[in-house]
């Protein structure tokens, strides 16, 4: 099995975005023995007692003994000077935290060229599905292209979380202007949004941030991890425009009027209906005095005498 179908399977299998640091703890020694066979060999040397030196190369990349001294250093070949030179720890320097160090750089820097043929086999084929860079790691994802099918699948399920249009407007100041105070956040809402802002605690999508060293030290709140899992964000910085967000906001608020209409239709259709108006005795005694002033009234127009008058 390959170490890039070993990478795909891990990303896959993990709930939470994996980190590089992850990924070349697990994968360290496989990367370490794959360098070392990759690297060139330097062919057995013989020196003036007939004792072979052989030159190793291993992950860690240490250099063979030096020669005999009656070895001229013209006579060195030009490609053992470039191995040498391309060598990054030596192993007289005895520091082992610097060798660890660049051992541990040179493990993320050949997981990282992996990831990126990875991910750009994914990109390049015709999945449904791409490995993005999210909260510092690397997860599974759908294609932007495929969101409407997806949509219309999630529509049919029962949503985990669902945040009224009072808390999307909370968390979206919050993700904005963090760190920022609760009376910060009831100031540009123009509404208090204390409790909306324990709603946002409880759902870990929120934390506080240290205190705000003014009068009174009010409380901070910043966007988490979890924020980012949610919305499928890299950083904050990949936060839509202030103009997106009102378009979001906007299909929030139609979907939930929609909703409130026909929560309102089916309610009145399930209401008695009601009495016909003129079956009460006040109707049936107006519509009596109707009939009797027409009786009274003069069938020709203003000018002209009726019949009963002239009797």
């Amino acid at each position: 099995m390959s170490l890039k179908a070993k990478l795909e399977a891990v990303i896959y299998a993990a709930e939470e975005p994996v980190t590089l640091a992850q990924l070349a703890a697990i994968f360290a020694e496989e990367v370490l023995l794959g360098l070392s066979e990759a690297a060139p060999q330097e062919p057995p040397r013989l020196g003036e007692a007939g004792e072979a030196v052989e030159a190793e190369q291993n992950g860690l990349a240490v250099l063979s003994p030096a020669a005999p001294e009656e070895t001229p250093a013209e006579e060195t070949p030009a490609e053992e000077t470039t191995a040498t030179e391309a060598a990054e720890p030596v192993a007289g320097e005895g520091d082992e935290k610097k060798s660890a160090r660049q051992r541990d750089r040179r493990v993320r820097q050949a997981l990282q060229g992996v990831l990126d043929q990875l991910i750009a086999d994914y990109a390049n084929s015709e999945r449904g599905m791409e490995i993005r860079e999210i909260a510092g790691g690397y997860r599974m994802a759908t294609k932007p292209e495929y969101h409407d099918a997806v949509r219309g699948f999630v529509k049919s399920m029962k949503p985990p979380m669902k945040l009224s249009l009072q808390a999307l407007e909370t968390l979206a100041v919050i993700a904005y202007k963090q760190p920022v105070t609760a009376p910060e956040v009831s100031e540009i809402r123009g509404v208090d949004s204390g409790g909306v802002l324990g709603g946002l605690i409880s759902r870990k999508l929120i934390t506080t941030a240290g205190r705000k060293p003014v009068i009174g030290r009010p409380i901070l709140y910043k966007t988490t991890k979890e924020f980012l899992l949610r919305f499928g964000l890299k950083d904050v910085n990949d936060l839509p425009s202030m103009e997106e967000f009102e378009k979001m906001a906007g299909e929030l608020a139609e979907s939930e009027a929609e909703g409130e209409v026909q929560d309102a239709n089916m309610h009145s259709s399930e209401e008695p209906a009601s009495e016909d108006p003129t079956s009460s005795p006040e109707a049936e005694s107006s519509v009596e005095a109707g009939a009797q002033e027409q009786e009274l009234t003069p069938s020709g127009g203003a000018g002209e005498p009726s019949a009963v008058a002239e009797s």
